[in-house]
């Protein structure tokens, strides 16, 4: 049975390991005034001299944790903007960086798309638990803002990739193991906070 999601959507926070609250909570971390590069709400990132970048163009990127919006003072209008992702070449009006807020815990879960079926039979995806993964190179809505990345099912290996598959996601209309976009469960394998790879 085909799943009804026909696209990706980035990385959503469901919950945390172990089964605690999830309270979706994040950091606040910084954005190179005039950065060219978009980063979309539900895209990973990484932190490199003391800025956020995208990091869902590498399957092996050790990741900070997932964007979540931003907030500068625009330059044309001089007021408080917050928007839910990075659109890429933002100068705030004082010329300082913009503020990015980033699901930050290491052990959050989140759910995802796959690009692909995880394996051909529901025993066979059971096989795929703890693999890891990256995701496609990034895009997203300038409309809605949101990530539409997927998970690289194709690209996979058992220790080394940012991502680990935890298993279907209770997602009634998107758990077919067996075809593309079915909502999965995965959590952060290589995180800047608590792994030193």
């Amino acid at each position: 049975m085909a799943n009804k999601n026909g696209a990706g959507f980035g990385l959503i926070p469901s919950r945390v390991l172990g089964q605690g609250p999830a309270t979706a909570g994040y950091g606040q971390y910084w954005i190179d005034a005039g950065d060219s590069t978009a980063i979309y709400n539900g895209e990973a990132v990484y932190s490199a001299a003391g800025s956020i970048l995208g990091a869902q163009g590498s399957a092996t990127a050790v990741t900070l944790g997932v964007l979540q919006g931003v907030f500068y003072n625009a330059a044309t209008t001089i007021k408080p903007t917050w928007v839910n992702y990075y659109a890429g070449s933002i100068t705030p009006a004082n010329s300082e960086d913009v503020q990015a807020f980033v699901y930050d815990n290491p052990f959050q879960i989140y759910r995802c798309g796959t690009d692909d079926a995880v394996a051909t039979t529901v025993a066979g995806a059971h096989e795929k638990l703890f693999e890891t993964y990256g995701f496609n190179t990034t895009a997203g809505s300038t409309a809605t803002g949101r990530s539409s990345a997927t998970l690289d099912i194709g690209s996979t290996h058992a220790t080394n990739d940012t991502w680990k598959f935890l298993g279907v996601a209770e997602d009634p209309e998107n758990e077919d193991l067996t075809a593309a976009y079915c909502s999965v469960n995965v959590i952060q394998n290589l995180n800047e906070i608590i792994d030193s790879a």
